[in-house]
């Protein structure tokens, strides 16, 4: 059940996570997570959150004002 509308099931699918940071834009690609079917409202397992945070710390190291990252080419 959704956490957010408390009406739909979440299905297993990927998104697009972005970050803005000191003037620049973090995106990373294909990320796992759970979607709302009804409302559309996306979270993440812990996992992937813990994987989400060691990215973006690697990509504020080497900034560019956009970083595209593919979450299953690093993770």
């Amino acid at each position: 059940m959704c956490n957010a509308c408390f009406d739909g099931d979440k299905i297993s699918t990927t998104t697009t996570f972005t970050v803005e940071y000191k003037n620049c834009i973090i995106i990373v690609r294909n990320v796992p997570c759970l979607e709302c079917q009804v409302c559309g409202d996306i979270t993440f397992t812990d996992k992937v959150s813990e994987q989400l945070e060691k990215i973006v710390t690697a990509a504020k190291t080497v900034l560019q004002d956009i970083s595209v990252i593919d979450y299953a080419k690093v993770a």
